[in-house]
């Protein structure tokens, strides 16, 4: 008689880092279009960011990547202020309504669960970022399993240019 085995936990991406920033500013370059200023991947520019933070809000953004624009937002469903943001982070169309695919990843999820902690540590923070699929399909999970090491270098890219932006902006 076959037995059943235990059901694989789902992978969760994280990735942390800690800036030489008291949390209350790094909190206000997350939640104010100041995150215009140094949010994306290495060499992306913001080419539009709005914030509306609170939960059923969201902050809509549009960016310039390689030549390439793209569209997206992130969907409020927690806001501890702070400490933490919960959000389901999407790509969408211009106008920030219709979710649509990753524009450069076949089968990635359509929409992520994504939860950003800014956790003291004297006076410096650290951020910790998970996502993980929302509502994913099969294919999705085993695109978004598979690609840990593209997230990885996007978001190093991404806390490079928030160092960036802290060393230029005091």
């Amino acid at each position: 008689m076959a037995t059943a085995q235990p059901k694989a936990q789902p992978v969760v991406f994280r990735i942390s880092q800690t800036f030489n920033v008291p949390r209350e500013r790094m909190w206000k370059a997350w939640t104010t279009t100041e995150q215009a200023k140094w949010f994306g991947p290495k060499g992306s520019k913001i080419i539009y960011n709005t914030v509306d933070l609170r939960p059923g809000g969201a902050s809509r953004y549009g960016m310039e990547f390689n030549g390439n624009k793209t569209w997206g937002k992130w969907a409020y469903k927690d806001i501890k202020a702070p400490e933490k943001i919960v959000a389901i982070v999407a790509f969408t169309d211009e106008g920030g309504e219709k979710i649509i695919p990753h524009p450069g990843m076949p089968g990635w999820p359509r929409e992520m669960l994504s939860t950003v902690r800014f956790n003291v540590k004297g006076d410096k923070t650290e951020i910790l970022v998970e996502w993980e699929p929302y509502n994913p399909t099969p294919e999705e999970r085993r695109v978004f399993d598979e690609n840990q090491a593209s997230m990885q270098g996007g978001w190093s890219g991404t806390f490079e240019q928030l160092e960036a932006y802290f060393a230029t902006n005091t």
